[in-house]
């Protein structure tokens, strides 16, 4: 068997005397597309929140390339080869595409704070290598127009493929997209699906939250089901559309078909 690239071992996230997440495994296949999917509340953002240090678990371990990662804080994931994108969208209104893009980056360079004090040749080499990739990926995610666009001007799709864009430059191995679909039309919808498509040809992991049922089943090769905080079901999209446990927890809910 492959060593998963992610592993999370009976991860758990306490609010008080509420469990947000309770006591939840699973593991993401280097290469794959794994969604978590669940209704309202299920805890599937607190998981992701857990993941990458935002709100570190409770209890429990979280493993990433093997590396124990439990306790990391969210820029610590991020060097480590994690990004993410939020279900409310949280880019820098007032830049530019381009310089929400490039502040991505910004993990990555490598000069100090002489360098930015006295504009050494290495952070102006820094600077066009960023503008650089920055301009690869706004091409990459179909945003080249809007590149000296503000971002709160571009369309709602286009904002949401910004976040991707940002969240790319970071050099990631694993890509965690929460509810990238949400609020888009049918033809943004399908503009997206074939986004993720191309990023898991480029290499990357993707593990996405998704209310969209067509999406999850079209893009994911592994499906992991959250209800009140717990796993309910873990397989292939063919598996866990069978599963009664899915269909009570989405009765009158989802449809799953």
């Amino acid at each position: 068997m492959t060593a998963p690239l992610l592993e999370a071992r009976e991860v758990t996230k306490a609010f008080g005397g509420l469990l947000a997440v309770s006591k939840v495994s699973c593991r993401v296949e280097p290469g794959a597309i794994t969604a978590i999917i669940g209704p309202n509340g299920a805890g599937k953002t607190t998981f992701f929140n857990c993941i990458t240090g935002v709100g570190p678990a409770t209890s429990g371990e979280i493993l990433f390339e093997g590396r124990p990662v439990t306790r990391l804080r969210p820029h610590e994931a991020t060097r480590l080869g994690m990004a993410r994108t939020f279900q409310n969208i949280r880019l820098f209104g007032h830049m530019s595409a381009m310089e929400n893009v490039v502040t991505g980056h910004d993990c990555r360079v490598r000069y100090g704070i002489a360098g930015a004090l006295f504009r050494l040749q290495a952070m102006r080499e820094e600077e066009r290598l960023s503008r650089s990739k920055a301009e690869e990926l706004l091409e990459f995610t179909g945003l080249s127009r809007w590149r000296e666009a503000p971002a709160r001007s571009l369309p709602y799709g286009a904002q949401r493929r910004l976040e991707i864009a940002r969240a790319l430059a970071t050099e990631p191995r694993l890509l965690l997209l929460d509810e990238p679909a949400a609020g888009m039309n049918p033809r943004e919808g399908l503009e997206l699906v074939a986004l993720i498509r191309r990023i898991r040809e480029r290499g990357l992991t993707v593990v996405l939250i998704e209310h969209h049922m067509k999406v999850v089943m079209s893009l994911s090769s592994h499906v992991v089901v959250l209800d009140h905080g717990e796993k309910i079901a873990d397989g292939t999209p063919e598996e866990v559309r069978a599963d009664p446990a899915v269909v009570e927890a989405y009765l009158g809910r989802e449809d799953l078909s």
